[in-house]
């Protein structure tokens, strides 16, 4: 008797028999997207800066996309024409701007929105799922993750701010000399270029390892080994995270 090679969908949990994509897949647009910006950006290339613009749109759509999703196929005919509408009009490198603030608000009031609610703070319905359900969290660690949770707002809002602030005062082609405003304050472009594609991330990734290394120090005790196991788990209740902040809930246990 052959055995089926249909597996759980991760989104509905029912069957499905579409072949397990390598994560690359998905992930390699949304990687690509800064380092061709940024090459784009100091080169003044107009193909870079349609590739990264390509990048970009691949890095939103491409996993609806694989999924068969409608509503993504709809987004990529409007993503098409809005990338051949800005090629002739010889705006593409303005779209470049965006992504850097855009992203880190997103962030940022994905965090703060679970600040001051009454209920479990981001960081803290991600570490109950994460401990078993029958498990009590200890008071310190839930205190500790409403903390984290307003840490990584505040470091979300920052990285906005200056994103900002960079892409109005870039010169040539910041968004004050596309509006035909001189900038009082001159950035080279490469400048924000260099902190909004490069730096950006950097920061972020800096904080998140500096911040581990200290939890593993205050809390040893924890349900993951290492990095990788937490970060592997982490992705595994990521629906359900998602899921619950969705619905409003305040106890992410079962």
């Amino acid at each position: 008797m052959a055995i089926s090679s249909r597996t759980p969908d991760a989104r509905t949990g029912q069957a499905s028999d579409a072949a397990p994509r390598p994560r690359w897949v998905t992930t390699a647009p949304a990687v690509a997207y800064p380092l061709l910006a940024h090459a784009a950006t100091v080169t003044a290339s107009a193909r870079l800066t349609l590739a990264s613009v390509v990048a970009l749109a691949l890095a939103m759509l491409l996993p609806g996309l694989l999924a068969q999703r409608p509503a993504a196929w709809t987004g990529a005919v409007f993503a098409a024409a809005a990338i051949v509408l800005l090629v002739r009009m010889d705006a593409a490198a303005l779209v470049l701007f965006l992504p850097p603030v855009l992203i880190n608000v997103f962030l940022a009031w994905l965090f703060g929105r679970t600040l001051g609610t009454g209920r479990p703070s981001l960081i803290e319905r991600l570490v109950r799922l994460l401990h078993p359900p029958e498990e009590d969290l200890d008071p310190a660690i839930a205190a500790y993750a409403t903390r984290l949770t307003a840490a990584w707002t505040v470091l979300f809002t920052t990285l906005a701010s200056v994103n900002l602030l960079l892409a109005l005062f870039a010169t040539p082609g910041g968004l004050l000399e596309a509006a035909g405003l001189a900038p009082t304050w001159a950035v080279p472009i490469e400048t924000w270029s260099l902190f909004a594609n490069l730096l950006n991330y950097l920061v972020v990734g800096l904080f998140f390892v500096v911040e581990w290394i200290y939890r593993r120090r205050r809390f040893p005790q924890q349900p993951y080994r290492n990095l990788l196991d937490f970060l592997r788990r982490a992705a595994a209740v990521a629906p359900a995270l998602l899921a619950d902040l969705h619905a409003g809930r305040g106890d992410t246990r079962p």
